[in-house]
């Protein structure tokens, strides 16, 4: 969390988030979902596209403030606020640590689970915030420190993540000093508040201990909680349309190369409109009876009708690599 009454300033950062969150993605054989719409979500809000920006509240409107939460119950600066950033360099480190965490711990459990556990840390995160603040002010008259200061950002749900993402493992890495798991957040909370001196101490520890009061949880709760059965409702939901249309317009993806997809099937049996030649492993389609590549006939080797395709002489499988080389490279030079 940003402790600054500072608006947005850009610095063309997000370009560069565009692209790592893209490469990272593209290596991924499963794309977490939740983790991608926060991030959208977050870089959507901060950027205030026309369409958006007259329904999204002001940056002044959503400022974490335990006193203006406390006197006027306002619920949209307790919820709200962990979404806004007060600049690209602020957006662009929480997201990066954002898609790391959420990569990992998504991949992990069920989509499902994963944004009831986000929704959770976010809303404990806030409250043990406002409950330390309300604390000092109560016992030690700490008002200006804490009480009344203003904050924004996502980096107390980050920090409760890695409470939890540290659970699974016994070491971990601070800035690339291995550390302890059970020690990695309270080292990050040390280290972030000595180098950048103006962030929330009071955010970063209430997203430290929502992480650990959450693992305690977790840990006396056999099975599913609510919220993620009314998560999964939902979802279910809203895919009933995409199901709908898939079954209404079934279609296969494939790998194409050349002009036939390779791959799949077994050697000289037609799958979904095609057979895999038993010599090159070239996919031709169903209606062809030698194979493109080849020529090698579709039910063994030689040609169909015993005649030879007029780009290559009789194949009998023993072809030589390199010719064989030589041919796939004037087949797709064409």
């Amino acid at each position: 969390m940003a402790r600054t009454r500072n608006g947005p300033r850009s610095n063309g950062m997000l370009p560069l988030l565009a692209l790592h969150a893209a490469s990272e993605y593209y290596r991924l054989d499963r794309k977490p979902p939740v983790t991608a719409g926060l991030i959208a979500a977050n870089s959507l809000i901060y950027l205030r596209p026309a369409f958006l920006d007259p329904i999204l509240p002001s940056l002044q409107e959503v400022w974490f403030n335990p006193h203006l939460i406390v006197k006027n119950g306002d619920l949209k600066r307790f919820f709200l606020s962990p979404f806004y950033h007060v600049g690209e360099s602020h957006l662009v480190y929480n997201m990066l640590s954002l898609l790391w965490k959420g990569i990992q711990l998504e991949n992990s459990m069920d989509s499902a689970e994963f944004a009831s556990m986000v929704a959770v840390l976010l809303g404990m995160s806030q409250g043990i915030s406002l409950l330390i603040s309300k604390s000092l002010l109560a016992f030690f008259d700490y008002e200006w420190a804490y009480y009344t200061e203003y904050s924004v950002g996502f980096s107390g749900v980050l920090f409760a993540m890695k409470v939890v993402l540290n659970s699974q493992t016994e070491n971990s890495y601070v800035y690339g000093i291995p550390v302890p798991s059970r020690y990695a957040a309270w080292a990050e909370l040390a280290l972030v508040q000595f180098l950048v001196p103006g962030v929330s101490f009071i955010g970063h520890l209430g997203g430290i201990l929502a992480g650990l009061v959450y693992i305690q949880l977790r840990g006396s709760y056999n099975g599913s909680d609510p919220l993620t059965g009314i998560i999964r409702g939902l979802t279910g939901v809203l895919k009933w349309p995409v199901r709908f249309l898939r079954r209404l317009f079934p279609f296969r993806r494939r790998q194409i190369s050349g002009r036939g997809p390779v791959g799949g099937g077994q050697r000289g049996i037609s799958v979904s409109g095609f057979w895999r030649c038993h010599a090159c492993t070239y996919e031709n389609s169903a209606w062809l009876n030698v194979c493109e590549m080849c020529s090698t006939n579709r039910r063994g080797t030689g040609s169909a009708n015993g005649m030879a395709s007029p780009r290559s002489a009789h194949y009998s499988g023993d072809l030589p690599l390199e010719e064989l080389r030589r041919r796939r490279m004037e087949r797709f030079g064409r």
